[in-house]
């Protein structure tokens, strides 16, 4: 498995953002930086508490609205849990390039990597179809929140 440092998968975001025509600014890189390091799916919430420390005046709405956008153009993931939204730094800017799942604790938001993919089961059952993409992922509780 290829490793990436932090800075590495950061500075690829923000090439990324840029060739989108996003601005950079320092709250950007703020917010990429922290998503990488807790390498967890997290509530925008939580971002925004972390990132109003440093920037009292940022907004919920623009932080909300940042990690939406970067979702869209592929440098955060997003998934609904619990009827929330929930978001991280996405597995390829972290040097996990090889196609994989995740478990996601219920709780905490810690992401465990799987690499077997469940979708050949599938494949066989609909033949003459072509599968275009494919999202899977298995819920449930990490071992320090069943404690």
């Amino acid at each position: 498995m290829k490793t990436h440092t932090h800075e590495s998968g950061i500075e690829q975001a923000l090439e990324v953002l840029k060739n989108y025509g996003f601005k950079y600014t320092k709250k950007r890189e703020l917010l990429l930086t922290y998503l990488a390091k807790t390498n967890r799916y997290l509530p925008a919430r939580e971002v925004y508490d972390a990132l109003s420390q440093i920037y009292p005046n940022v907004s919920y709405d623009t932080i909300y609205r940042n990690l939406h956008d970067f979702s869209e153009i592929g440098i955060v993931e997003k998934t609904d849990l619990n009827g929330e939204m929930k978001f991280r730094f996405h597995c390829q800017l972290h040097g996990i390039g090889e196609h994989h799942h995740h478990f996601i604790c219920s709780v905490c938001g810690e992401t465990k990597e799987l690499s077997y993919c469940p979708m050949s089961i599938f494949e066989d059952q609909l033949q003459g179809c072509k599968i275009e993409g494919h999202r899977f992922e298995i819920y449930g509780r990490c071992e320090s929140c069943q404690k």
